[in-house]
């Protein structure tokens, strides 16, 4: 019995034991942290409240915050710097309010890390001075670049974006202000997302739809019916479109218009040297004049943008000026129906489809400057039977140098150039133009039955229907 008894003692002993351990174990962490307790960052285990408090103010005392990212010299903010000071353990408390003291068996084995917002205080002002003394503020703030379409050389692609070193200082001051509540010691600059972004990312809806037109416009295809044909499609044209800082499709007309002009320098015939065979046989050049192929390059610069973006396929000329059209773009442009006028050897010719109907000498300017028959190709702008030709006036008389009436006037120039027929003449051909008085002011003196027989043949260019041709030329031809 006495065993029993000696047993039962012990039992109860034990189990008082027992009872009053997990009471007081409890109540000390009630007071205390579990083991291996972390409150940002920061080791608590087995401390008091009291402790763990003074722990943190000393933290805190000596707190530097570190601002840096890849490629960015770090740089610190420090506490005592910016009067920073704890001010309420109230984040704390509650950590150690939220421990469950009668699990305190199962729990002092798992690992606690706990993340609060401390109640901290400090200088406002004193802050805003030392983020303003930061050297990413202070150093060249390059703007990121936004996501855009970009030509491969087929279609187009987005680009993505890029960041710069531009600090969006809003951005900056929050995450700075966050880290230290948090007590937080490294800000990392890119992932607090604290450079200036971009405006546009490779998500966004509007860089997409302006990729989606831009590859669009690529399916144009405009052919040139010249010489040889010039075609321009998506080689060309991506190279022309491009997005503007709202991210809309324009087109780059500067470097349209490069390409125009080169075109047009290439295609262009007026004004140009020409070397021909004359009715005669000979080789002769001319250059000069106002007849040939002009591109109206500003026309052409609209209707290239209209065909590219209505997606056109198509084969056409280009725009010309009002009387920048020629016969053919082979050369002699002019065709197989022109007048030649061979100022050497003062005679003309009329050709017809290759065929010389009208041949005859006539008399040119005189040779002066203010007479001389400018060399050059041409067309016949006008006819008028019957008219009266008036010169300049003469500054000395204040009369006009001369009234002269004519039976057929074919102008050549507005200046007043041009085919007529001149009675007063008493011969035409050899060298009669180089007498003073006989050689004419500029026009083409020509018989008249002659002039009689262009006149009822030729016709008035029209924009688009140019039939005489007529080339002028002085001093050039050439026996072969």
């Amino acid at each position: 019995m006495k065993k029993k008894a000696v047993i039962l003692v012990i039992i109860g002993c034990v189990i008082c034991l027992f009872i009053f351990g997990y009471f007081g174990v409890a109540y000390y962490f009630s007071k205390h942290f579990y083991p291996d307790t972390t409150i940002n960052k920061i080791d608590v285990s087995g401390k008091s409240l009291l402790d763990a408090t003074k722990q943190f103010e000393k933290v805190i005392e000596t707190y530097e915050l570190t601002i840096g990212d890849e490629g960015v010299e770090e740089e610190s903010i420090y506490g005592k710097n910016i009067h920073l000071k704890y001010a309420s353990n109230k984040e704390i408390q509650e950590v150690l309010k939220q421990q469950n003291v009668w699990s305190w068996i199962a729990d002092i084995f798992q690992k606690k890390t706990k993340t609060v917002k401390f109640n901290v205080e400090y200088d406002e002002t004193l802050l805003d001075e030392q983020i303003n003394q930061l050297k990413i503020l202070k150093e060249e703030q390059i703007p990121g670049e936004n996501a855009k379409p970009v030509f491969n050389g087929e279609q187009f692609v987005i680009q993505k974006e890029t960041n710069g070193t531009g600090i969006d200082y809003e951005k900056l001051k929050k995450a700075i202000e966050k880290k230290i509540k948090a007590q937080d010691m490294n800000l990392n600059l890119e992932k607090e997302q604290c450079y200036l972004a971009p405006e546009y990312t490779e998500k966004s809806e509007k860089v997409r739809a302006a990729c989606d037109i831009m590859n669009s416009y690529l399916e144009a295809s405009i052919t040139y019916d010249m010489t040889e044909p010039v075609i321009v499609d998506r080689s060309l044209i991506g190279t022309w479109i491009t997005v503007d800082q709202d991210m809309e499709v324009v087109f780059q007309t500067d470097l349209i218009k490069v390409w125009l002009e080169e075109f047009g320098n290439k295609n262009d015939t007026v004004g140009i040297t020409r070397t021909f065979t004359t009715p005669d046989g000979r080789a002769a050049q001319v250059s000069g004049g106002t007849y040939g192929w002009s591109i109206d390059e500003e026309t052409e610069l609209t209707n290239l943008q209209n065909d590219i973006k209505n997606k056109a396929i198509v084969t056409r000329q280009p725009a010309y000026y009002i009387g920048g059209i020629a016969a053919t773009h082979a050369m002699p442009d002019w065709g197989n129906t022109y007048i030649d006028v061979d100022l050497t050897a003062q005679h003309m010719w009329y050709v017809v489809n290759g065929t010389v109907e009208l041949s005859t000498d006539i008399v040119s300017g005189e040779p002066i400057p203010e007479k001389i028959t400018p060399e050059g190709v041409y067309t016949i702008l006008e006819k008028e039977a019957d008219s009266t030709l008036v010169g300049e006036t003469n500054p000395t008389t204040g009369q006009p140098k001369y009234i002269q009436p004519v039976r057929f006037w074919m102008r050549v120039t507005w200046s007043g150039i041009g085919f007529h027929d001149a009675d007063w003449q008493s011969a035409f051909g050899g060298t009669l133009n180089q007498i003073s008085g006989t050689g004419s002011h500029g026009c083409i003196n020509m018989p008249v039955d002659q002039a009689q027989l262009l006149f009822s043949k030729v016709e008035v260019e029209h924009r688009l229907s140019f039939i005489i041709k007529i080339w002028i030329m002085r001093g050039r031809a050439k026996n072969e």
